[in-house]
């Protein structure tokens, strides 16, 4: 029996090996504000893995900042929604920071340089696809089935 070709569902989610290190349309979630942060997240994140020695402390705060905006907000749209499924995804940001903060502490106190800090911003950029395809995009969609009835649409340029 003959196989069919299938069509690609643009809205499904990408593969776990997407670790990206580059923002581009394949990351839409169809959200503005919150593809918008994300898009922030890779550029603070970028900033983390190219640092040098002098300029990890000051990339480490700015990436700090960007987490407690980002996540804050994340968190202001799933308590004003009532949006079920929280705490996993609470949890989440919670190990983020934390482990934003212990690096940047050793950091600080010279017991650790920018070669923690790259490593630490190649595994943000491998943990960032599978929390934003999954707890991000159900976030996304519940937010826009509350406001517009139904899922985002998201409008990729060919990537």
């Amino acid at each position: 029996m003959k196989q069919e070709p299938t069509l690609r569902d643009d809205n499904a989610p990408r593969p776990e090996s997407d670790t990206s290190l580059m923002w581009s349309d394949a990351r839409l979630l169809g959200f503005t504000p919150m593809d918008d942060s994300h898009q922030e997240f890779y550029e603070v994140a970028f900033r983390l893995l190219t640092c040098t020695q002098e300029s990890a402390p000051q990339a480490l705060e700015a990436f700090e900042e960007h987490l407690k905006s980002h996540f804050g907000q994340e968190e202001e749209w799933m308590r004003t929604t009532g949006f079920p499924p929280s705490d996993c995804h609470i949890d989440e940001h919670a190990a983020v920071m934390k482990s934003t903060q212990e690096v940047r502490e050793l950091v600080r106190t010279g017991q650790a340089g920018a070669d923690l800090v790259h490593d630490f911003a190649m595994h943000l950029f491998q943990w960032f696809p599978g929390h934003a395809d999954y707890l991000d995009a159900a976030l996304a969609a519940w937010m826009s089935k509350q406001a517009f009835g139904g899922k985002p649409v998201v409008l990729r340029r060919k990537v």
